[in-house]
């Protein structure tokens, strides 16, 4: 028998240690080709041996962030059971990447955000491009090892430290910019705050108005296609604002065309036209979700299970959009660093803003689709199951906090995170579910361990009182004595079956939907981000200055 279980250990390893060898070599095969289609595109520039090589570096980013930051978008869809795993990792991949190229920045701030003044450098081209390369690299080292330590961090926090660490190696403190640094340690609390609120209240209001009704059938066919118009509309107004500054000009364009429309030509959406492409594309879904529901609604069961079946494809096209949005947004700031290089070996000098050249750019979301396919569903999983039971009405409830509150924090200049705000709203939905303690069998136990205890409180006084006049009692009977004896042995049960109760209680008072350690380990994560990247990265800067001069 021993030796049965011991060869099937053995063989299981075995095929771990393939797979991960065989993911390995994929991932390297990927970075290689990266470095040479660099090195050879780049052949009569100078210094393009430092490019090919910050190119592999860039590679090795991009697949880091598959791997840890694009989980947040589709875990709780995953946790839920929405989508499987497989399903989820294929849309992301393709959405993420559609997201980099079709709608990804056209211009980026090298310097994320102003956190130093490039300035600093003056003008000299070497101390930059080394900078920026430790920068890029102490990022990805970062993202590997929370990956590795199943910690969703920031990714726009890790690029952040990495250039602020470099930036303080090559010119020291002076040359950070500590009022954007103030404004970014800030959403530290701010993003996993609103997204928690955010989230609970969603949840919180889809319970009032269809869990705790009698007739679920009837309220969900009342407010489901109002959740699922709302969501329609953050994700519109959203993506709208986030994902498609890039090719706003050309969508105003066809729109004109159209009869009876005429938008005001801009380089990017205002909140306002985001609002009211919201709202028309709310009202579209509202009708449409309400139409399949009076036809559907008869082979509901009366049941919460049967509830969360009617959000299911609402939470696939959310994975969706946070991708895309994801994708277009955040893969041109996270490959700075690369395009900012790419600008200074290729035209020679510093700039605060550099054109991402398509190559960049499909390295950023070729990378993260690899890494995503390839580590992504450790990350994946931790999300949507680790931290928190999930069903399709919880998260359903944080896809709404990941929308609305970047919605909201933009409008109000306030800096966030997006990993922060989904992680925050898995947090939300959980604590929220121990407030309510919804739980009836526990409840149940509790409420006959309270009775237990009273009954038991009075018999313990009924002994006492039996005790006191006992002892007051001047001839005592040799039956007294032995009911003294005996009362004594009662009193001391009866105290030790009340602690016992009475832990029982405490016990059942602490149900915990969301498991602390996880709660604690991410958390450390999300603080050391910033100084641990730092760190990292001016060592990496003085590193590679020491080996070039």
């Amino acid at each position: 028998m021993e030796m049965q279980t011991m060869d099937k250990l053995e063989r299981k390893a075995l095929k771990k240690s393939g797979t991960d060898l065989s993911r390995l070599g994929f991932a390297l095969f990927f970075m290689i080709a990266v470095l040479t289609f660099s090195f050879l595109n780049s052949g009569g520039v100078s210094n393009n041996l430092f490019l090919a090589v910050a190119a592999l570096i860039g590679a090795y980013m991009a697949m880091n962030i598959g791997a840890n930051d694009v989980a947040n978008n589709v875990g709780p869809a995953v946790g839920s059971k929405a989508m499987t795993l497989t399903m989820a990792i294929i849309i992301a991949a393709v959405f993420e990447a559609a997201g980099a190229i079709i709608a990804g920045g056209e211009v980026v701030k090298t310097i994320k955000k102003g956190i130093i003044d490039i300035s600093a450098f003056g003008g000299n081209t070497d101390p930059f491009i080394w900078a920026m390369m430790a920068a890029l690299l102490a990022a990805a080292l970062w993202l590997n090892f929370a990956t590795a330590m199943r910690a969703p961090v920031s990714t726009t926090h890790s690029i952040v430290g990495g250039v602020m660490g470099a930036g303080i190696a090559a010119a020291g403190f002076s040359i950070v910019s500590w009022g954007t640094m103030g404004k970014i340690a800030a959403s530290w609390v701010i993003s996993p705050v609103l997204g928690g609120i955010i989230a609970a209240a969603f949840l919180f209001a889809i319970k009032k108005t269809i869990v705790f009704k009698e007739d679920k059938v009837s309220a969900a066919k009342k407010n489901v296609p109002i959740f699922v118009a709302l969501m329609a509309w953050a994700f519109v107004t959203y993506l709208t604002l986030k994902g498609l500054k890039k090719i706003w000009p050309s969508i105003v364009e066809v729109l004109n065309m159209l009869p009876l429309v005429s938008i005001e030509m801009s380089k990017k959406p205002s909140f306002l036209t985001a609002l009211i492409l919201g709202a028309i594309v709310a009202v579209f879904v509202f009708i449409l979700v309400k139409k399949k529901l009076s036809k559907n609604t008869s082979v509901l069961e009366n049941n919460k299970a049967s509830v969360n079946t009617l959000f299911t494809i609402p939470l696939v096209f959310a994975a969706a959009l946070l991708s895309f949005a994801h994708g277009a947004n955040d893969v041109a700031n996270a490959i700075g660093p690369l395009a900012a290089i790419n600008d200074a070996v290729v035209n020679g000098g510093i700039s605060s803003k550099a054109s991402i050249p398509f190559w960049v750019m499909a390295v950023g979301a070729i990378g993260i689709a690899i890494g995503l396919a390839l580590y992504g569903p450790k990350l994946i999983k931790t999300v949507g199951t680790e931290i928190t039971e999930l069903d399709q009405i919880r998260a359903f409830s944080i896809a709404m906090a990941a929308a609305i509150t970047v919605i909201i924090a933009s409008q109000l200049g306030l800096p966030v995170s997006s990993t922060h705000i989904a992680i925050g709203g898995v947090f939300g939905v959980g604590f929220l579910r121990e407030w309510l303690d919804l739980n009836k069998d526990e409840k149940h136990i509790l409420e006959e361990e309270l009775e237990t205890l009273e009954d038991e409180t009075q018999t313990l006084k009924a002994y006492k009182s039996e005790l006191k006049s006992l002892d007051a009692k001047t001839d005592k009977s040799p039956e007294d004595f032995e009911r003294i004896t005996i009362l004594y042995k009662m009193i001391s049960d009866e105290k030790a079956l009340i602690k016992s109760t009475k832990k029982i209680i405490k016990k059942t008072e602490k149900i915990q939907y969301v498991k602390r350690d996880a709660v604690k380990k991410i958390i450390a994560a999300w603080l050391i981000t910033v100084p641990a990247a730092a760190v990292l990265s001016a060592m990496l800067f003085f590193t590679i200055k020491g080996i070039m001069i």
